[in-house]
């Protein structure tokens, strides 16, 4: 999954990187997935996170996706501009 935000209440590179890291490390550790921060590092108020997870189950897989975006929406001062989905 690929999600791509904008912070617009973000004014520096050092406010989005600390953004970026609660974010990745909170689905991280809540939901056991892989997360990078997979774009736009050095813009100030746009960014794209890949996340990745394994399983048997496509459903499993789709409600752990759903509850990541849903946690982002929730908990953290970003807009949610896209979200892709791609399934191996």
């Amino acid at each position: 999954m690929r999600i791509t935000l904008l912070a617009k209440s973000v004014h520096s590179l050092k406010e989005k990187r600390r953004i970026v890291s609660s974010i990745k490390e909170k689905l991280k550790n809540k939901f056991n997935i892989s997360i990078i921060e997979s774009n736009y590092q050095d813009v100030w108020q746009k960014i794209e996170i890949s996340i990745a997870m394994l399983s048997g189950s496509k459903e499993i897989v789709d409600k752990v996706f759903r509850q990541c975006e849903d946690h982002i929406f929730d908990n953290y001062p970003v807009e949610i501009l896209d979200v892709e989905l791609e399934y191996l």
